[in-house]
């Protein structure tokens, strides 16, 4: 009788924790940080295509753009992920940020307009993400009101982070810089333009996964 309770126990429980079938993994971070490099780099290395296009003009991505059902495969074990990724968070655009890179007034102005309402886009997908890889420039200072605003919505919703520095392989990366900047969230350091330090990312998302 004691067996029979027990394993009725263990089947009603097992089912109300399963694991989900597919976890939603959001790309945040600041403007040409990587989050479109980083996200086209995971697409290409197990589906072979990409999400996104990238440019040195910031704001290239002005819309949540997703792929479904990624499978990623990693020392024996499987995962499945829905990949989102968001438009740079920006506690300001300005418009003549961008004739800055030759854009006419009136695109500038326009781009400004979508990139604006790209953030607040970001911030509603927030509840429909399960963990967050934050992705931030290496080479960039990481106490920034935009990173500090992105980590305190994370830490509202409870949301599980990863911290990317990506662009480590330029020479005015500081991978310390960034983890003495935020010491309470695993840390790595990686290149998604050239595919550097992959495998240790893609160890730290099956290790944050866990926390689902």
């Amino acid at each position: 009788m004691i067996k029979i309770v027990k394993n009725f126990f263990k089947r009603i429980f097992g089912n109300l924790f399963k694991r989900k079938e597919q976890l939603a993994i959001g790309f945040y971070g600041p403007p040409n940080a990587g989050k479109t490099s980083l996200a086209n780099r995971i697409c290409k290395d197990w589906t072979g295509e990409e999400i996104g296009t990238v440019s040195k003009i910031p704001h290239e991505t002005r819309n949540v753009q997703f792929k479904e059902k990624v499978d990623i495969e990693f020392k024996g074990k499987k995962l499945t992920f829905k990949l989102v990724d968001t438009p740079g968070i920006a506690t300001r655009i300005d418009y003549e940020d961008f004739m800055k890179f030759g854009m006419g007034k009136k695109d500038a102005q326009k781009r400004a307009k979508e990139a604006t309402q790209g953030v607040i886009e970001s911030i509603k997908w927030l509840e429909d993400m399960d963990l967050v890889v934050v992705v931030l420039d290496a080479t960039q200072n990481p106490y920034s009101q935009v990173n500090i605003t992105i980590i305190g919505n994370l830490v509202a919703r409870k949301i599980p982070v990863l911290v990317v520095a990506n662009k480590v392989d330029l020479r005015k990366a500081d991978m310390k810089k960034v983890e003495a900047a935020f010491p309470e969230y695993p840390v790595v350091g990686i290149s998604a333009r050239y595919g550097k330090n992959m495998e240790e990312f893609y160890e730290s998302l099956f290790d944050l996964a866990k926390k689902v």
